[in-house]
């Protein structure tokens, strides 16, 4: 029985911190990938992202997996934008337009988690 609850807690205490390391942002999306700051001409996949100047931090976040979810819109276009779903990317370009804690979501990526023809959306994202 206590073992239960041992194992009870430490699933509470997880889902929370997931929760609390989620970043809020803002995505867009593009579709032309090639070539990548991080990989030239490589074909990383369709479930991609360029990042922002910090985030990118020169290069160091090539490579890594984020798990991003629209939790909204920025504007009255598409009152509803998001589809419930979520999706993991990997950072495989720079966004130098991009804003503090905003991710450019290659199009196939943002498709799964909104409507596109909201063009920007909110986001949490969270390092997998």
């Amino acid at each position: 029985m206590a073992i239960e609850r041992i194992i009870i807690a430490a699933l509470i205490a997880t889902s929370m911190i997931s929760m609390v390391s989620a970043i809020p942002g803002t995505a867009t999306f593009y579709n032309t990938y090639f070539p990548s700051a991080c990989y030239g001409n490589e074909d990383r996949g369709r479930l991609i992202a360029a990042a922002n100047p910090s985030l990118y931090n020169n290069g160091a976040a090539c490579g890594t997996r984020y798990r991003v979810r629209c939790t909204g819109p920025t504007n009255q276009g598409v009152p509803q934008p998001c589809t419930g779903n979520e999706v993991i990317v990997t950072i495989v370009d720079l966004c130098p337009g991009c804003g503090t804690d905003q991710l450019d979501l290659s199009q196939e990526a943002f498709s799964t988690i909104a409507n596109t023809d909201a063009g920007r959306i909110q986001i949490d994202y969270t390092r997998v």
